[in-house]
């Protein structure tokens, strides 16, 4: 079929040029331009006609089957590697830390010694109450209990001379132990007036102003009045911002891959892209559930990072990459050198005779354009380009070496 194809195109070329020369034989140039101007259009269906009827013949009869005709393709060297099996996923930043300040007791905010987004560190005063009562309160319990130690202190000088009974003395005793018991409660009260970070981190809103009436509570609530506005929510919200943490689950199919990794060897490492930036925050895994949730079957974990300049917020979305483990002596391959089909997974090997012989092969991991397979030995020479027109036991003729 091929040589009957290639029989009638050569004639009809040769019968084309016959006429040709023929019309030139008899015409003039000027003639001439005037014939194929009027015959423009035929002379245009005669260029697509063969032109078509090259492409078919090419499409029909490729390269590589035609008698000295090897097929060019690009080739890559399969040589052993270590590859990171890396697990991919969506994230929300967590702080480590996160306090609501509240007041224990009710009372008048006195002065406000921080600003809004102002870091403060553990013992920082942050807000202090009208203590004028409380301190009231705490110097007449302090010099009550001065005055039950001097009370004491005679009681035993004369229990000691025999002018009093061992009753009165333990009474003196129990009074004078009273007395500090209640300077000790007058004392935590007034602290109560002075309001202390827990924590260092980043204050975030002050809800309340000098003045306001604040009480003590859990629920967040705010009532105004004719008289004035009294709240019992947070006077602010103190959260830690270094180290910060990153929160995300894992498909419970992978929990071997990422339980067995921690077994006697280093945390597993996280990395942290945020979207529309180019750079990265690097961390480490302290927590994996201890339990899968059903509902999307998948267990939660946890990592922490460094966040010095406090560029992560509590609250947003990242992308995460967990680096469950590492392949050691794996055959990597460019993802672009396999070959799927109906039967399977292959790769075109390249023999002594420069020559392919499609593989089949086991596809172990993928990750950005590299594959991990079995089935193939350390420096086969695969076809990784210009495998459409290919076939088993085709020759090819190798350009370049693919880049590794």
């Amino acid at each position: 079929m091929e040589k009957t194809i290639k029989n009638q195109i050569t004639q009809l070329a040769c019968k084309l040029v016959n006429t040709a020369q023929n019309g030139l034989q008899k015409i003039n140039l000027r003639q001439s331009m005037s014939w194929l101007w009027a015959h423009r259009w035929k002379v245009v269906l005669l260029v697509i006609l063969v032109y078509a009827a090259n492409a078919a013949y090419n499409y029909f009869f490729p390269a590589n089957t035609k008698k000295g005709g090897p097929q060019l393709v690009t080739t890559f060297v399969i040589e052993k590697q270590a590859i990171p099996i890396i697990l991919e996923a969506s994230g929300t930043i967590a702080s480590a830390n996160i306090v609501d300040i509240r007041p224990q007791t009710t009372n008048l905010v006195s002065k406000i010694h921080i600003k809004e987004g102002q870091t403060v560190k553990a013992g920082e005063l942050l807000f202090t109450l009208d203590d004028r009562a409380s301190q009231a309160n705490y110097e007449k319990a302090k010099a009550q209990a001065d005055d039950a130690l001097r009370q004491y202190e005679r009681a035993k000088e004369l229990f000691a001379k025999k002018f009093l009974s061992q009753a009165a003395l333990d009474t003196s005793k129990t009074n004078w132990q009273t007395a500090i018991a209640n300077a000790k409660a007058a004392e935590v009260a007034l602290s109560y007036d002075r309001i202390r970070s827990p924590i260092t981190g980043r204050a975030g809103v002050i809800n309340v102003y000098p003045g306001s009436l604040v009480q003590a509570g859990t629920n967040v609530t705010t009532a105004t009045t004719a008289s004035g506005t009294t709240t019992t929510s947070a006077l602010v919200t103190i959260t830690q911002m270094d180290p910060i943490n990153v929160q995300f689950t894992v498909p419970e199919k992978e929990l071997p891959l990422i339980m067995g990794e921690r077994q006697g060897q280093d945390d597993l490492s996280v990395s942290i892209s945020l979207p529309g930036s180019k750079d990265s925050v690097q961390g480490k895994v302290y927590v994996i559930d201890n339990q899968v949730d059903p509902a999307i079957g998948a267990v939660r974990v946890k990592a922490q990072l460094p966040n010095p300049k406090g560029q992560l917020i509590p609250g947003q979305f990242v992308s995460v990459k967990l680096t469950a483990k590492t392949m050691s002596d794996a055959l990597v391959i460019p993802t672009q050198a396999v070959v799927i089909n109906q039967k399977g997974t292959f790769l075109y090997v390249v023999n002594a005779e420069n020559k392919v012989d499609l593989k089949p092969i086991k596809v172990l991991y993928q990750y950005q354009g590299q594959t991990a397979v079995s089935g193939v030995n350390e420096n086969d020479k695969i076809v990784v380009e210009g495998k459409q027109n290919l076939r088993p036991g085709g020759t090819i003729r190798e350009t370049k070496k693919a880049a590794e």
